[in-house]
């Protein structure tokens, strides 16, 4: 689900919002920058942890499945893929029980992480080779 943020500018400078963002969940906040423009990082995701995802720098394309079993996923599972861009201050919800491959679409991107659990606090890791899904 995308929360749409906003741009505001003026004589002073451009200020990006997200006046719909509730950031009461959030307990962990880390940063992602790929090292090359062809790398994906992915498949991974969580059973029971949600993310929410904001490019900070250039732009981001991030794909995204609801899992089946974290078991033994179906492999034509729905991949539905979103473009997150640093003009404005848009979040990607990412619900539990689902996972994401994550590309950069310019070099030095940087796209910020936000998480509901702290680091270590449960075990709710889950890795698919890239190719694993059809």
């Amino acid at each position: 689900m995308l929360l749409e943020g906003r741009k505001h500018l003026d004589e002073r400078g451009v200020i990006t919002f997200n006046n719909d963002f509730d950031a009461s969940q959030i307990k962990r906040i880390y940063t992602i920058e790929n090292h090359s423009i062809e790398f994906i990082r992915g498949w991974q995701g969580h059973a029971i942890e949600q993310r929410w995802f904001a490019a900070m720098r250039g732009s981001f394309e991030i794909s995204v499945i609801k899992v089946d079993d974290f078991d033994k996923p179906s492999k034509d599972l729905l991949i539905e893929k979103y473009i997150l861009k640093d003009n404005k201050l848009t979040y990607l919800h990412i619900p539990a029980g689902y996972i994401t491959a994550i590309k950069a679409l310019e070099l030095f991107s940087k796209l910020l992480v936000l998480a509901d659990y702290g680091m270590g606090e449960i075990s709710d890791e889950y890795r698919f080779e890239l190719d694993y899904f059809k």
